[in-house]
């Protein structure tokens, strides 16, 4: 098996196991507030990285603890909005919602760079805003306070996106993950002591979306992601990542039941169009190219 084959194996994984994420949230916050099962959720995966990637606190300087403090900020904020709307919507719902945060990506990088977003990425929104539509308006035609905040934590993680893609070609990627994982679980635990009554999870139900969270959808889906994405292009792990809203959807079909309506199952669809046009570039017939070319070699 080739290199590229196992790189698209682990993304896979990496995707499936951020499908899980959602599962395991709306199970937690049965037991613990959502501030609380932040600090958890990083803080553990945090330690548990600290200590298997132990040789890496050599290469530690202040440089890096101030990137990951940038970096464990903005998730951290990020996950407080999913953390919130997960418990306040559908988990499928918000997998799909979340998914918006490939789309965000583009949109954000056309307005810092001050550039026109391109036909595409306007074709992209009206799909996206479509599929909301459809996905989250009921006969009232009004939204839910957790479909808001699952949009604000797809914008917030598109922050995070652009912002690690920036930081980490300049850095230590092992290093800043850690680093950004022990930064978000401790602004977590520091809020959750000023606004809950932070605990450890008093059930096994509890224990286990704790342990899943931190150990699978954290420390290993991280890890994976680091480094599968040595050996493949950003856009084809971003149309490996457009599967986790389908992952979500089904372990929210099997372990809770849920069904989306019809016109839920069509607005993920035109989510999903978005999701997936966003990363797609399409590519001419290769008589068209060579014809262009010998029309350029004329000129």
């Amino acid at each position: 098996m080739n290199i590229q084959r196992i790189a698209d194996l682990q993304m896979l994984l990496v995707t499936l196991l951020w499908g899980s994420s959602y599962l395991f949230m709306k199970e937690g916050l049965g037991s613990v507030q959502e501030i609380n099962l932040i600090a958890l959720r990083f803080g553990f995966a945090f330690l548990l990285l600290g200590i298997l990637f132990y040789r890496k606190w050599s290469c530690l300087n202040w440089k890096l603890v101030g990137q990951g403090f940038l970096l464990g900020a903005v998730l951290f904020t990020a996950f407080i909005f999913i953390t919130y709307g997960v418990k306040r919507t559908s988990t499928s719902q918000a997998g799909f919602l979340i998914s918006l945060s490939v789309v965000f990506v583009p949109l954000l990088t056309a307005v810092w760079k001050k550039q026109l977003p391109s036909k595409k990425m306007v074709v992209c929104i009206m799909l996206a805003v479509t599929g909301i539509s459809l996905l989250t308006l009921d006969q009232s035609l009004s939204i839910g306070s957790g479909d808001i905040l699952c949009i604000l934590g797809a914008l917030m993680y598109a922050v995070y996106i652009i912002l690690s893609g920036f930081i980490v070609k300049n850095g230590d990627a092992i290093l800043l993950s850690i680093l950004q994982l022990g930064f978000a679980g401790g602004i977590a635990l520091i809020f959750s002591f000023i606004f809950e009554q932070p605990r450890l999870p008093d059930t096994n139900e509890a224990w286990v979306a704790v342990l899943g969270l931190t150990v699978l959808c954290s420390a290993v889906a991280y890890t994976l992601q680091i480094l599968a994405q040595r050996h493949m292009t950003s856009t084809r792990a971003g149309l490996i990542f457009s599967m986790e809203p389908v992952f979500a959807a089904g372990f929210a079909l099997m372990f809770y039941g849920e069904k989306l309506p019809w016109n839920g199952w069509v607005g993920a669809c035109f989510i999903l169009s978005g999701v997936l046009l966003t990363e797609i570039t399409p590519r001419l017939p290769q008589w068209i190219r060579k014809q262009k070319r010998t029309e350029k070699v004329g000129v």
